[in-house]
């Protein structure tokens, strides 16, 4: 079953509160919290990323640097707004 963008949401939430404040999280993990195929969820997670934090409620960076989620390429992380 594919989580909705709501369950993504809210796992990210859940997983950037509990890293805290100055730590980030990697999108894949929250990929991986909804099952063995999290490789198919990757797009819907930085989909999901990129609305969260348009709306101010995470931040997206790369090598420590705040990027737009949409136009950034490889690796990003999410982290506390």
């Amino acid at each position: 079953m594919t989580p909705s963008p709501a369950d993504i949401a809210a796992e990210i939430a859940r997983q950037v509160a509990e890293r805290g404040a100055g730590k980030t999280i990697c999108p894949s993990e929250v990929a991986r919290a909804f099952g063995d195929d999290w490789r198919l969820l990757m797009a819907d997670v930085r989909r999901v990323a990129a609305q969260m934090a348009a709306r101010g409620e995470i931040v997206v960076t790369q090598k420590g640097i705040v990027v737009d989620v949409e136009t950034a390429r490889g690796p990003i992380r999410l982290g506390q707004a």
